[in-house]
């Protein structure tokens, strides 16, 4: 079945937003993508999901590499700007910096990494999935950085903060859990 884009019942997920960097033909280029994952820790992968016929993905496929920024609490401009119009019809890049964003360039692609984000990650593309309507690039991680700061979460169309940790299972309920496991395990 197809789901229509903006569908109320898609916007249950939680995700952060990844602004992804890559170079092409047109130069430097910023996207934001809700659908940017951590899939593996040895190697360590991420995968993130973008649309085709997208500047980015063209980089991407021309390059063999993308960074990922993870946007912190204090960037939702920044994620607004990278979403909010196409990298061929606008440099997104000079109207981030004609606002006071700075960005940095990897050190291992040379890719653009946007600074004081929550994660930044320089990745080299090791395979590439059609899913759909959208391209599911896989990069592997070739230099990694963090901060103190915490990634903004996107839910419902709008940009959240972390708010209150919730308490896993107490001891006793984990030992019930545990019994049931044992007790279903085949």
């Amino acid at each position: 079945m197809d789901i229509p884009w903006d569908d109320e019942r898609t916007r249950k997920m939680a995700t952060c937003v990844g602004l992804i960097t890559s170079k092409g033909k047109n130069g430097d280029n910023i996207m934001a993508a809700e659908w940017t994952f951590h899939i593996s820790y040895a190697p360590s992968l991420f995968a993130v999901s973008i649309g085709k016929g997208k500047a980015t993905a063209g980089n991407i496929k021309e390059t063999g590499k993308f960074g990922i920024s993870i946007c912190a609490e204090d960037q939702s401009i920044i994620s607004s700007i990278a979403g909010g119009s196409r990298g061929k019809n606008v440099d997104k890049i000079a109207v981030l910096k004609s606002m006071g964003v700075k960005f940095s360039r990897g050190k291992k692609t040379g890719v653009l990494l946007v600074e004081n984000s929550a994660m930044t990650a320089e990745c080299k593309l090791v395979k590439t999935v059609q899913t759909g309507d959208h391209t599911l690039f896989i990069g592997e991680v070739v230099e990694i950085s963090g901060s103190s700061k915490e990634p903004i979460i996107y839910h419902g169309g709008k940009y959240f903060k972390l708010g209150e940790g919730l308490q896993k299972p107490d001891e006793d309920t984990l030992n019930k859990i545990n019994k049931h496991v044992k007790k279903h395990t085949r």
